[in-house]
């Protein structure tokens, strides 16, 4: 019997088991297929491969203004597809997960199962397997992306089907504007693709604040990307010469499009069924594992990580969330062992379209609604000497900071590089620093990084703590230079 098994080895089983280890438990790691979950084999990696590509040929609309000059390059769609595959290859190459487990002391079980509970603690592989017993258990069997119940969903892709066209639509109709759907709409559109989004929220990326969401629906409209928001849903699709008809319902009416590809990002349910987790008592609400706040399930010696339990739904988050889980479940081995709960407060994340969004924190909405009093400090790209450098003056950042603590309670940054920027203002946040922290620090010039002082600056400047001569508001709004203090753009709330 194992102290502790882990079933499934995408980032947060991996993570799970290793720290299990580190604490002195006998473990076993358990995947049916191979080892790095779909973030390395059809999800993270092998998108930012697309979105690497697509910024290349992004950067090539400027060689002739920076006196590079020859034709610019086209697309090979089956190419770029098995470049995917090679970088997936090189991540696992890099990471040897199995060897690394092994040597670690994790007895590991791959491309076996699916596992499946007899009892509360034990599960079988498959019929013919031996069953396994532990004393623990943590399920980080991730999830899967969500299929369309509607009349002829057969021809519709699921994003995770992306790695299987070997030609570039020429019309893509991408079903859901979140996350997933705005980065495939983002590349595909760049590569040449006409895209259309479809989106059941008033507006793309309804999880961000509106400031990003506003700016990337404006960017993406200007592009050609077609946005039909508000929908009531999707009746049908079915085949008709030369590609594919969607029916879909709005305004109280039906509308169709013709296209030749179908692309649905709509969600992210857990992989719970096939573990048969009646048989362990587990208790599961709309396709997730029930967990409480130290991740336990209802079984006390069964604990849960990453995508199956609904939570945030992201790797960072994922990884987190298994330490914690391996250590409550290797503490609970113990009559007295300490509990720690998962308190997922400041995440940052972002997305890899054109331009770039980064968040962290409460969105402006979010902090008003909790009765925050809070200021707004806002800088625009175009008032950063690198994005001019660069060409890329599109996008601003946001900080959204407590008038009476002055922390700052979220960060939202659309622009170059934004999902890097984000993270030293959540640096900021996790050492509950106040914002005159950020606008002190000597950021080094010119970098797109500095826009995280110019907001700040702001924010010290609405908050009343910078010293100004009685003239200096006579002399009237002005656009300011990067290192100095005010901008046009700044606002107060």
């Amino acid at each position: 019997m194992f102290d502790v098994i882990v079933i499934g080895g995408g980032p947060s089983g991996v993570t799970a088991a290793l720290r299990a280890r580190e604490l002195g438990a006998s473990v076993a790691l358990i995947e049916r297929g191979r080892l790095g979950g779909t973030c390395t084999n059809d999800g993270c990696v092998p998108t930012r491969v697309l979105a690497h590509a697509a910024r290349l040929m992004r950067e090539t609309a400027q060689h002739e203004r920076y006196g590079l000059l020859g034709e610019r390059p086209q697309l090979d769609f089956g190419r770029l597809i098995g470049r995917t595959q090679e970088v997936v290859y090189a991540i696992h190459e890099k990471k040897q997960l199995h060897k690394h487990l092994e040597s670690s002391g994790v007895t590991v079980y791959e491309g076996v199962g699916p596992a499946r509970f007899v009892d509360p603690h034990t599960i079988q592989l498959d019929d013919t397997a031996d069953r396994l017993a532990a004393r623990r258990f943590i399920i980080c069997a991730g999830g899967h992306a969500r299929r369309l119940p509607f009349p002829g969903a057969e021809h519709i892709l699921s994003s995770s089907d992306v790695w299987d066209l070997r030609e570039l639509p020429p019309r893509l109709v991408i079903i859901g504007a979140a996350a997933t759907g705005c980065q495939l709409a983002s590349v595909m559109n760049t590569f040449g693709s006409h895209v259309t989004l479809l989106e059941v929220a008033p507006h793309i990326l309804p999880g961000e604040d509106e400031a990003v969401a506003d700016a990337l629906q404006t960017n993406f409209i200007e592009r050609g990307i077609d946005i039909i928001c508000g929908i009531s849903g999707v009746a049908f699709a079915e085949q008709v010469d030369g590609g594919l008809r969607l029916v879909y319902d709005y305004d109280d009416a039906k509308h169709d499009l013709e296209t030749d590809a179908i692309i649905a990002a709509v969600g992210w349910p857990g992989n719970v069924d096939g573990l048969n987790l009646v048989a362990a008592g587990v208790k599961t609400e709309r396709s997730y594992i029930v967990a409480d706040d130290c991740l336990r399930t209802t079984v006390p010696h069964i604990f849960v990580a990453g995508d199956i339990d609904g939570r945030m739904m992201l790797v960072q988050s994922a990884g987190h969330e298994a330490r914690v889980a391996a250590e409550n479940a290797v503490n609970s081995l113990e009559a007295d062992g300490e509990m720690r709960a998962y308190q997922p407060l400041i995440v940052p994340h972002g997305g890899f379209t054109e331009p770039e969004y980064g968040s962290v924190g409460l969105t402006e909405k979010k902090a008003r609604e909790m009765g925050h009093d809070i200021v707004i400090g806002l800088a625009s790209m175009v008032n950063l000497d690198r994005a001019v450098i660069d060409g890329y003056t599109t996008g601003f950042c946001k900080l959204i900071v407590d008038r009476n603590t002055r922390r700052v309670l979220g960060a939202h940054v659309v622009g170059e590089q934004a999902v890097e920027i984000v993270h030293l203002v959540a640096a900021n946040m996790v050492a509950e620093a106040p914002v005159e922290n950020l606008a002190s620090l000597e950021l080094s010039y010119p970098t797109y990084i500095s826009i995280v002082g110019l907001a700040a600056r702001r924010a010290v400047f609405y908050l009343g703590l910078m010293k100004l001569a009685p003239e200096w508001h006579e002399i009237g709004p002005h656009y300011a230079a990067e290192w100095e203090r005010r901008d046009t753009d700044a606002a107060l709330s």
